[in-house]
């Protein structure tokens, strides 16, 4: 079983846990300036606001890319999480404690607001776009559609990069991790918005000052993110004690 542990400061505030947030917040930042910065150029390239098909294929390849890229250069420093509900499903599963997840969190949203603020800037004020609900859905429906894509990813996450026997596939975990984000964006983008990512979400919403449903991008994604985290870590990562050894 899965073993929830809160953590204690010294542990929290060492040299290695330091480095782990500030890999996170360059790694966070780096994901959200390429994947927000996609749509803003598509937007600026068709001088239309509206997502189309050519639209959702360019967004859903970029943030697959930058997600690859963003867990690559984290992964030897603080684990590559690059969001909010991988680190939840991950301390829920026994794999981080919850202080060290909360500073993995802060630093995961300035990431993500630094990288808006830049965008905002470097594109002479262009507006940053937010996620939200395509027309005709529901809150729950888009709750629903969040958590089942969440789980997904964060699944992918264990699968490849967490469990101790995943053995050659850890080489290739940013690889999965991104093609999940990707077909996922294909999948949800015209629906919910696919944002599967807290942090990714927030750092927008705080640039743009509109906050509109922005908490269904926090409720979806860490409901299905400790959902996997619970089911992963419980169910395919149960240890198998080795006996004592007989003296006699």
């Amino acid at each position: 079983m899965a073993c929830i542990a809160f953590g204690r400061c010294d542990d929290s505030f060492s040299s290695g846990s330091l480095k782990a947030y500030l890999a996170e917040f360059i790694s966070t930042l780096l994901f959200v300036f390429a994947g927000v910065g996609s749509a803003i150029a598509y937007n600026k390239l068709t001088l239309s606001g509206a997502l189309d098909p050519a639209g959702l294929v360019a967004i859903a390849v970029c943030h697959g890319f930058a997600l690859f890229v963003a867990v690559s250069v984290g992964a030897n420093i603080s684990g590559g999480h690059v969001n909010p509900a991988v680190t939840f499903g991950l301390a829920l599963g026994g794999q981080i404690t919850i202080l060290t997840g909360i500073f993995y969190w802060i630093a995961q949203l300035l990431g993500s607001i630094a990288a808006c603020f830049l965008l905002k800037f470097v594109t002479g004020g262009m507006v940053i776009p937010t996620h939200s609900l395509a027309a005709g859905m529901g809150a729950v429906e888009g709750v629903v559609m969040e958590i089942i894509i969440t789980f997904a990813l964060v699944y992918t996450v264990y699968a490849t990069a967490a469990d101790p026997k995943k053995g050659s596939l850890g080489t290739i975990a940013p690889i999965a991790i991104g093609f999940i984000v990707g077909a996922n964006i294909l999948a949800a983008g015209p629906f919910s918005g696919g944002s599967m990512n807290p942090a990714r979400s927030f750092g927008p919403a705080v640039t743009s000052g509109d906050f509109k449903d922005n908490w269904i991008y926090w409720v979806g994604p860490l409901v299905g993110g400790g959902l996997a985290g619970l089911i992963y870590g419980n169910v395919f990562m149960t240890s198998e004690h080795v006996p004592l050894p007989n003296e006699f």
